[in-house]
């Protein structure tokens, strides 16, 4: 079906029928917490360590959020900052924010101070709230903010609970008098606040950044409707019944969970949070709760079948996990089976509120061999529930490419679930959604069975443990060192991390550089895990008009290998 054009609607309306509140409500996934206070009030909403909260607290919590931001002068359409892991207080932000009317921009914890400042310069944040682990970025970020004579938002500290004591002691000397601290704050607010719901559905209720370069962040803005509508598809994606227990080793800030945030409510689970995603981490907590869920990158994937067979536990159940980002090789999937994980590989950006697409099983494919149905299932799949379509079509025609499994086109996708636009920048959205499709920019090829297969991106862009690295931005700092005359960054293959960048480099003549001095330069430049992991010095390959061919380059890393022993950043 031909989408109708751009910007433009028409109703038809029966007579004798009218749309009042009524039969119509804004969708909002503020109703899941609702709901789920009123369903399963005394169930467990939220584990974290020595922390637990039920469904009915959880509310309450959130009310409290919510009132108290009112009271520091947040109101609708506000932008309110958040820098923390996956704890307590990050999952309440997801609802108390917007039961405020206003919009939570969750940052990456990764950041440096640097970024930070330029995402809260963009989103002209009023509210951020800080881990007390990442109280310095923060601090640094406003630094620079207060240089360039910036009204600098209000900092409100997340303690650690576990050891509460400990943290006021240490970090709230560092707090200036105007700080407050996360849970005097919600001390403050009221418990009987009357919830600013969405006066259209089409409000943003999230700002998420995709990982550009400093000079132009590219701010992704998530509606009411569009988060509600990708929160029960992601309930069917994952295959999540009512009371599950999730396993929070995606972060929260990565579209918002994936919109597991709200979809966990949404079925009355409960959420277990940690702090630190690691090996033994996972393993105690699935079987200590009875994890039923999870989700992550291929990283998270690789972290489980590389555990050490002392931290690996036969599994009671099997888990479903989520996977996206880079696809995970064959020979994980393969492994994750043998260990009782049972893996859905889906296909997303930031900008269709992490996955769009979920490789759905077939019964006939269970006759091939195990090879055969890893290879299968390591395709991004078709569109899920909550999309109308995805496509590969040709960027220029728009002709949908033939479904030969041969010829590649760009991945386009279409429907409620496709962000509103970009923050601000009013000639990117447009482009994007140029067709009247959203152009993801990803090159891939269509099986026979509707099925897509990513092939390339467009953009250069490296998938690094589920996060975006700019190529551009790395080239930058490593042209900065004074040794250097040309560069250019491809994705190398990581058995870890999925890729990780790889620079090839070429010197000035009399000038001298090791591998491990152009590593460090990025590492006091970038946040760690956009450092290079391999340095190649050689000639860059170019055109006629003197433009890296960056397909040679990747090449030659394809021939070298994966890394196969990755470093923890």
């Amino acid at each position: 079906m031909t989408p109708p054009p751009f910007g433009r609607s028409s109703s038809l309306q029966m007579e004798g029928t009218v749309k009042c509140s009524a039969n119509y409500v804004p969708l909002s996934p503020i109703s899941f917490l609702e709901r789920s206070a009123k369903v399963y009030s005394d169930r467990l909403s939220i584990v974290h360590g020595n922390v637990k909260y039920t469904w009915r607290e959880t509310r309450q919590r959130c009310i409290r959020l919510a009132s108290a931001l009112t009271h520091l002068g947040i109101s609708r359409g506000d932008v309110v900052a958040a820098l923390a892991p996956n704890i307590p207080a990050m999952y309440e932000l997801h609802f108390g924010v917007p039961m405020a009317g206003a919009v939570l921009c969750a940052l990456n914890t990764r950041h440096d101070s640097a970024m930070v400042s330029v995402l809260l310069r963009h989103s002209e944040a009023k509210i951020i709230f800080v881990d007390h682990q990442l109280l310095n970025v923060a601090k640094g970020a406003l630094e620079i903010l207060s240089k360039a004579s910036r009204k600098l938002p209000h900092l409100i500290l997340i303690s650690d609970r576990e050891s509460q004591l400990s943290s006021q002691n240490n970090n709230n000397r560092s707090l200036a008098s105007k700080d407050l601290e996360y849970e005097s704050f919600l001390a403050n607010g009221e418990p009987n606040f009357e919830i600013v719901w969405p006066n259209d559905e089409w409000d943003a209720i999230a700002l998420n950044y995709t990982s550009g370069t400093t000079s132009r962040p590219k701010g992704v803005v998530y509606s009411h409707r569009g988060a509600y509508l990708n929160s029960l598809a992601a309930a069917l994606l994952a295959e999540m019944t009512s009371m599950p227990v999730y396993l929070w080793t995606l972060p929260m800030f990565h579209c918002n969970g994936w919109c597991l945030t709200w979809t966990v409510a949404a079925q009355g689970g409960t959420n277990i949070c940690l702090r630190n995603v690691t090996e033994k981490g996972i393993f105690d907590s699935i079987i200590q709760h009875q994890v039923t869920h999870m989700a992550g990158a291929p990283t998270v994937l690789n972290m489980i079948i590389n555990a050490p067979r002392s931290v690996q536990r036969p599994l009671s159940r099997t888990v479903n996990v989520m996977t996206g980002g880079a696809p995970p090789p064959p020979h994980v999937l393969l492994k994750m089976k043998e260990l009782g994980f049972n893996v859905t590989h889906g296909y997303g950006l930031t900008e269709t509120y992490g996955p769009a697409t979920v490789c759905i099983w077939k019964p006939e494919w269970n006759s091939l061999s195990p090879d055969e149905q890893a290879n299968i299932q390591a395709r991004q799949g078709v569109n899920h529930l909550g999309l109308e379509d995805v496509d590969v079509k040709d960027s220029e025609s728009m002709k949908s490419v033939p479904s030969d499994a041969k010829t590649m086109g760009e991945v386009m996708i279409r429907g409620n679930t496709v962000m509103n636009g970009y923050l601000k920048d009013r000639k990117a959205t447009e482009d994007a959604f140029r067709g009247g499709w959203f152009r993801s920019g990803d090159l891939a090829v269509k099986h026979p069975d509707g099925y897509i297969e990513l092939k390339d991106r467009s953009k250069d862009i490296i998938i690094s443990g589920g996060e975006n690295i700019s190529t551009i931005e790395v080239e930058s700092v490593i042209f900065s060192h004074p040794s250097v005359l040309e560069a250019a960054v491809v994705g190398r293959p990581d058995d870890h991390w999925g890729e990780t960048p790889c620079a090839f480099v070429k010197l000035k003549n009399g000038c001298n550089a090791s591998a491990d001095e152009i590593i460090k330069h990025c590492r006091d430049r970038l946040p760690h895990y956009m450092a290079p992991r391999t340095v190649i010095f050689d000639d860059l390959p170019t055109t006629s008009t003197g433009k890296t061919q960056k397909f040679v380059l990747r090449q030659r890393v394809k021939a070298m290998g994966s890394v196969s022993k990755a470093s923890k950043l």
